[in-house]
């Protein structure tokens, strides 16, 4: 058998194929920094870390700690300070902001706690969303758009607006609206801090399969630590730095 195919069947092998391959995320002796008046504030320091494509990460650390910082420099939705950034053979931390905007489009897609849907749509016109901005035909985006309900189990709510949905059924939708462009880095902030545990746990699951079995790579912020156990790793943040590894 074929280490890919292996990979396909194990989801261990296929975590340890991923550690073989070329690194998707760099980042070295990452810094940022705000400025409060006169003086800057640093958020993140010195940070080293390494996501290879195929993982999916937990980050966790007390409120304040830098989490949603560093996954913001991830999405490119903010600059780094110091230190470079990588993210599939490019350097972001370069761009401009016109630059991150595009590459943020073709390259990442955001999962939030609170869904972040519009009322007025139906699911499959919300998960349209970032097709919007593409080149692709109406019968393109509807094509993806479908494959994307389908992936989340949700292909016979298509037409549903979101007050018509349940809360599990709401982030189904905002997971597949963050698929549906197929991207290389799904970034994950506290995506299920707004759902019971069942409706958790599920949602955990169905990230974890996209992990296993789409080759997705997942960075998730949690405070959860029974979320971080769909991970396959673990690392902590604390004042800004990197602190251990699992």
């Amino acid at each position: 058998m074929s280490e890919a195919n292996e990979a396909a069947l194990d989801p261990q092998a296929s975590a340890t194929a991923a550690g073989r391959d070329t690194a998707l995320v760099r980042c070295s002796n990452l810094g940022k920094s705000y400025r409060k008046g006169k003086e800057s504030v640093p958020v993140l320091s010195d940070l080293s870390l390494t996501i290879p494509k195929g993982d999916f990460l937990a980050l966790m650390g007390p409120s304040g700690s830098g989490k949603t910082t560093l996954l913001n420099l991830l999405g490119g939705l903010d600059s780094p300070t110091d230190g470079t950034l990588e993210i599939a053979g490019e350097r972001i931390d370069r761009f401009s902001r016109g630059q991150l905007t595009r590459w943020r489009a073709r390259h990442v897609g955001f999962i939030f706690q609170f869904y972040n849907l519009m009322p007025v749509l139906s699911a499959e016109r919300n998960v349209e969303l970032p097709l919007l901005l593409t080149k692709l035909s109406s019968k393109q985006r509807k094509h993806h758009v479908a494959t994307a309900l389908e992936l989340v189990g949700l292909k016979d709510r298509a037409k549903h607006k979101p007050g018509e949905l349940s809360g599990g059924q709401e982030q189904r939708v905002a997971i597949a609206r963050a698929l549906v462009s197929d991207p290389d880095l799904l970034l994950c902030d506290e995506p299920t801090g707004d759902l019971d545990r069942a409706t958790a746990d599920e949602i955990l699951s169905l990230l974890q399969l996209l992990n296993q079995q789409q080759g997705k790579t997942i960075v998730m912020v949690t405070h959860d630590p029974l979320a971080a156990e769909y991970a396959q790793r673990t690392v902590h943040l604390d004042k800004g730095t990197l602190m251990a590894g699992e």
